[in-house]
């Protein structure tokens, strides 16, 4: 499959199971709407797609959240095989994906850091 048409299959995929997220129609409880789906990579051959997850929740919460879509995974991977009709539907992996939450830290530091410095350079004039 063309690499343009696997992005766009890992787009569609990730909106999908986002709104499933957001409509609650998964039931585990671990399962939070705060989850956020980052990307999903698709195989080539198309056998196997990984779902990265993240959110501004404390990480072990989003490993819980990771846990819980991952087995609901049948479930996930059944409704939108139905919905999207491809040839052959991809094995997703969820994968918790805390990057976002590292940059958003990372950002934080830098204000405090930039907010300290002002502050001695006001303190020293």
């Amino acid at each position: 499959m063309g690499e343009y048409r696997l992005i766009k299959l890992g787009e569609q995929l990730r909106e999908e199971i986002a709104q499933m997220i957001l409509r609650q129609q998964i039931k585990d409880p671990r399962v939070s709407t705060f989850l956020t789906i980052n990307r999903v990579e698709v195989a080539g051959d198309l056998k196997y797609g990984k779902v990265y997850v993240s959110s501004f929740l404390p990480e072990n919460q989003v490993v819980k959240g990771v846990a819980g879509l991952q087995s609901a995974a049948g479930f996930i991977q059944s409704t939108l095989a139905k919905k999207l009709r491809i040839r052959q539907f991809p094995h997703l992996t969820f994968i918790a994906d805390m990057s976002t939450k590292e940059g958003f830290d990372m950002v934080k530091k830098l204000t405090q850091l930039e907010q300290e410095e002002n502050a001695a350079k006001n303190s020293n004039e």
